[in-house]
């Protein structure tokens, strides 16, 4: 294939693939020295992959229980499917050398999915070239959330193999993208939608008499039925696991309708950080310009997909916003599934939505006469430049290393301290994320997980219900979702990361102590000093510190009144 492309597609191509290596090389090279996203990865998803690998149940039994975390109570289901790539990347290699490993398998797919797209069914002719591969790179560069894989950048490779199939194409290569996809994506972070689009999108086929198209159908089914086997685990969940979760109080309708229209805009605007599409600076300003020609010389009919696409745009970003619309209590009352299940997430189709339409918003602009033409180029590059500078080196430079977070050599310090068996004692964390804890290797009380009995979180509340009391903000954050099961407290309120030169300090904390006993807790390690330790029953042993650690840790013991008498 790549010997018959023009020897401009081609450089164009190596240009490319050069500036994809270079993108990713510093993960690389920096390892765990380098800066990456804290938040939903270092502070979640990094960390569960080192314990399930721990644990030994990779390939666990559906009703296996992960031991390290909430003394048992986390289903081996919370972490996924074993048969998803990623879990053994970071079962078979460094934690760092995984990350960096599946941001190049992730930003390489999306790149050679979004250019055989628009190569093929949007923007064909050898002319073309600069703004396919121009937009395949821009696309492969925006900043997705690293534990969603090819969930969304993985949909531009989809639909073209859909659409292959739509126009009667038989071949290998596509059943064969049905397949593999699934194997290193989400249905539930991306595909679930994706595939129902697909799916009304075949019904409108239909219904605009284009025939019944089984194949088309079928091939629709068939990455369905993939990945219902693929994801087993959660459909085991869904379909026999009847037990209370903590997804059964999540609340998402609290918005006014003026809040719901201003979120709107503002994600239309500027995106969602899951699925940031860095669309604001270059391509917003171009597609409301082709959006202005489109209007201005009528050409509704000849770039009605551009309309249609355009239209779709603005309405995800609607459905997102008044998806937390208050009004949809009355239905969330009656159907629970409306609060458990995040049907917000359509908003995921975006990236593959907004580079369609930039390069469908050049092509109408180079018809536009002699500088667009020249201007097309400079927009094209101008836009790979922009989503470049989103780096993750670069835009979490502020933020602790892989290293720093972690800090695998003070903990180990606090281990060695305590001198115990780790699986003996139970322990949590104040002002810093159980991530790190169990990171490792200690049994948490605490979690960020939003998939764990109910009655854990009734249990574990008991040990914050008097520092919930006291702020409305992390009472309903708790009680109304739950899926960071942390030691709240009212003075440090929704924040999880003090470093080591904060100022902040608990003066007035009221824990249970005794329901965290109970629980088994021994330990807490805060990033802040307790002034009224002695008040809440705990004991103040060592302050650990590190030169390749952000933290601070108070090492606190939990001390019973016999223990305190004595």
């Amino acid at each position: 294939m790549f010997s018959k492309l023009t020897k401009k597609e081609q450089r164009l191509l190596i240009f490319a693939f050069l500036a994809l290596v270079i993108f990713v090389t510093p993960l690389f090279v920096l390892g765990e020295n380098a800066h990456i996203r804290v938040h939903d990865n270092l502070d979640s998803n990094l960390a569960w992959y080192r314990v399930l690998a721990d644990s030994g149940e990779i390939a666990g039994a559906t009703n296996a229980v992960i031991l390290q975390v909430i003394n048992g109570n986390l289903s081996r289901n919370a972490f996924g499917t074993e048969f998803s790539l990623i879990v053994w990347l970071y079962a078979l290699f460094p934690t760092m050398i995984a990350y960096a490993l599946s941001q190049t398998i992730t930003r390489f797919v999306a790149f050679i999915g979004m250019y055989l797209l628009l190569k093929k069914h949007f923007l064909k002719g050898e002319g073309w070239a600069v703004v396919n591969i121009g937009t395949a790179l821009a696309l492969a560069f925006t900043p997705f959330w690293p534990s969603g894989m090819l969930s969304t950048l993985g949909m531009p490779l989809a639909l073209w193999a859909f659409l292959n199939i739509r126009n009667g194409e038989r071949s290998w290569k596509n059943v064969l993208v049905l397949t593999l996809l699934p194997f290193y994506s989400s249905i539930v972070l991306g595909f679930f939608f994706f595939l129902s689009a697909m799916g009304i999108f075949w019904l409108s086929d239909v219904i605009r008499g284009k025939g019944w198209n089984g194949r088309f159908f079928l091939s629709i089914a068939y990455m369905t039925i993939v990945y219902f086997l693929v994801e087993y685990r959660l459909v085991y969940s869904f379909l026999f696991d009847d037990e209370p979760n903590s997804r059964d109080e999540y609340f998402h309708a609290r918005l006014t309708f003026g809040h719901s229209t201003r979120l709107t805009f503002k994600n239309f605007i500027l995106g969602h950080h899951h699925d940031m599409t860095v669309h604001t600076f270059v391509i917003l300003p171009v597609m409301l310009i082709a959006f202005y020609v489109v209007f201005r010389k009528k050409l509704w009919k000849q770039e009605k997909v551009f309309v249609f696409l355009f239209a779709l745009n603005f309405a995800l970003s609607a459905w997102y916003a008044f998806w937390f619309y208050k009004g949809w209590l009355p239905l969330t009352e009656r159907f629970h599934f409306l609060d458990t299940f995040n049907f917000a997430r359509y908003h995921f189709l975006r990236p593959l939505v907004v580079y369609l339409i930039f390069a469908l918003s050049l092509k109408i602009l180079w018809f536009k006469g002699r500088f667009w033409k020249m201007a097309v180029p400079i927009l094209v590059a101008a836009q790979v430049l922009v989503v470049s500078f989103f780096n993750e080196e670069i835009i979490f430079h502020n933020k602790p290393t892989v290293k720093q977070f972690y800090a695998e050599e003070q903990f180990r310090e606090i281990k060695e301290y305590i001198g115990q068996p780790q699986e003996t004692y139970r322990v949590a964390s104040i002002g810093l994320h159980p991530a790190i804890a169990q990171y490792n290797g200690f049994f948490t009380l605490d979690t960020y997980n939003n998939f764990y009995p109910l009655s854990y979180k009734y249990q574990f509340r008991k040990i914050i219900a008097k520092e919930l009391a006291k702020n409305k903000r992390i009472r309903i954050y708790f009680d109304e979702w739950g899926g960071r099961c942390y030691i709240f407290t009212d003075e440090l309120g929704k924040h999880y990361m003090f470093k080591k030169h904060t100022k902040k300090r608990l003066k007035n904390l009221e824990l249970n102590i005794e329901a965290f006993m109970d629980m088994g807790g021994r330990f807490i390690f805060s990033a802040v000093p307790i002034d009224n330790a002695a008040e809440n029953g705990l004991k103040l042993e060592r302050i650990f510190e590190s030169k390749t650690s952000v933290w601070k840790i108070y090492l606190y013991k939990a001390i019973n009144s016999q223990e305190e008498s004595e």
